[in-house]
């Protein structure tokens, strides 16, 4: 894939960029434009309830086609085949739609992702897994290195972990506004750490790590590399067999469109997923989950890291959406992507930084994912005013208000809209 200046990108940034250019211009130029038809658009009594979703980073907007799809699905393979379908096709779902999304997004080979769980759940197994095989190797690697900015739930997982093994943190100091560079992981990584875990776009900023410069680093001082993928994953191309990264985990509710609560994926490298043992034993991830053995045996492949029954039914919509991902090509959706973050940067300067509003992501495009975010004493009061009138960003304490922007379901003219109404609940609030 290429990068996020190459094949035109960077002009088109600029265009999008320009004062001059209107958002109607943006919009008619823009050749993923009649892919917006395929997303489901609520409506009111008086037509459109939602005038700018500008948070496709926390939930991505459903299908169109997915209530239809979800019953077709429900009155065919479920309702007709009943339990015939677990061995006429259910059992291989994980792996088989974990391979496709790591075709088209993930930049991965077959046979080393997943779709099961929770993100919080595939980043315990392989965290854990990732510290014990450290452990065992007898080198004295006791140490997980994570940034102390990053998601929530990566560092209380990571806590718990180390509370759980007698793990020992080192923790990143970096700057929010920005994100952790290669030199800061060289700086924390060292003869003792078995982990480092981050996030590739932070979840606050929208910053995009140099993966695969990371990644060698990490290695270079003999640790394993865990990526979170959360915010990454469906906007912005990612490269894991290329990196050489070792695991990562990531969500497809954000980006990727699979709902709320849909499930996560994990990726192990192939050459891994023998020295690794995760821990959470169940039958799905056994070697012949329908023996009934007395013991637990693992699979010998990437089905190790399945722990139960996987929830086939919610992971269908994601099927739906990785079709939309093909038909797109992510090349596209990056380049969409980041004309939509920098017209939202340009406006930002237009009309939100005259009334005190900060930036706090980064302008190069090549440093920044498909969110941006923005500062000022009152946004936790201006979001909630702009949820009422139909207009939704999302708010990060402590004044935090982040334009999350999904490159296939969002316009030009949607992202006008929103900015504008944050300037004009600024001037209310004011």
């Amino acid at each position: 894939m290429t990068g996020p200046l190459d094949s035109g990108w960077a002009h088109d940034a600029v265009a999008a960029a320009a004062p001059a250019v209107t958002a109607s211009a943006l919009d008619a130029a823009d050749p993923l434009a009649r892919l917006r038809d395929r997303f489901l658009r609520p409506t009111g009594p008086n037509g459109e309830s939602v005038l700018a979703y500008l948070d496709g980073n926390s939930l991505g907007r459903p299908l169109a086609e997915t209530p239809v799809r979800l019953a077709e699905f429900v009155a065919g393979p479920w309702g007709e085949r009943l339990i015939r379908a677990w061995d006429e096709e259910w059992m291989d779902e994980p792996t088989a739609v974990g391979d496709r999304l790591g075709e088209l997004v993930l930049g991965a080979a077959p046979g080393q992702t997943i779709v099961a769980d929770s993100t919080s759940v595939l980043l315990y197994k392989l965290l854990r897994a990732a510290l014990d095989a450290q452990a065992a190797a007898g080198e004295g690697r006791n140490e997980i290195v994570v940034d102390r900015d990053n998601f929530p739930t990566d560092r209380f997982i990571v806590e718990g972990i180390a509370a759980e093994r007698g793990a020992r943190l080192v923790w990143i100091e970096s700057d929010p506004a920005a994100g952790v560079r290669p030199s800061d992981v060289a700086a924390a990584a060292g003869p003792r750490t078995a982990v480092v875990l981050l996030s590739h776009v932070a979840y606050r900023s929208g910053f995009l790590a140099e993966a695969a410069a990371i990644t060698q680093t990490a290695q270079d001082a003999g640790a394993l590399m865990l990526w979170d993928l959360c915010h990454s994953a469906g906007a912005v191309p990612v490269e894991l067999d290329a990196w050489g990264a070792d695991l990562a985990v990531g969500c497809t509710y954000k980006y990727l469109n699979g709902g709320p609560g849909a499930p996560a994926f994990a990726y192990v490298r192939s050459d891994l997923q023998a020295r690794l043992q995760q821990p959470i034993w169940g039958w799905m991830g056994a070697a012949d989950p329908f023996g009934m053995t007395h013991a637990y045996e693992p699979s010998a492949n990437v089905r190790r890291f399945i722990t139960g029954t996987p929830p086939i039914l919610a992971m269908q919509p994601l099927k739906h959406m990785l079709e939309l991902i093909a038909e797109a090509g992510m090349d596209a959706v990056r380049a969409k992507s980041v004309q939509l973050t920098e017209r939202a940067i340009a406006l930002h300067d237009e009309l939100l930084a005259p009334l005190g509003v900060e930036l706090a992501s980064p302008r190069d495009p090549a440093e920044r994912g498909s969110h941006i975010t923005v500062n000022h004493p009152r946004f936790r009061e201006v979001t909630a005013l702009l949820w009422e009138r139909g207009v939704i960003p999302d708010f990060r304490p402590p004044h935090g208000l982040r334009i999350g922007l999904s490159p296939l379901s969002t316009s030009f003219a949607e992202l006008q809209e929103g900015i504008e109404a944050i300037r004009d609940a600024l001037r209310e609030l004011a």
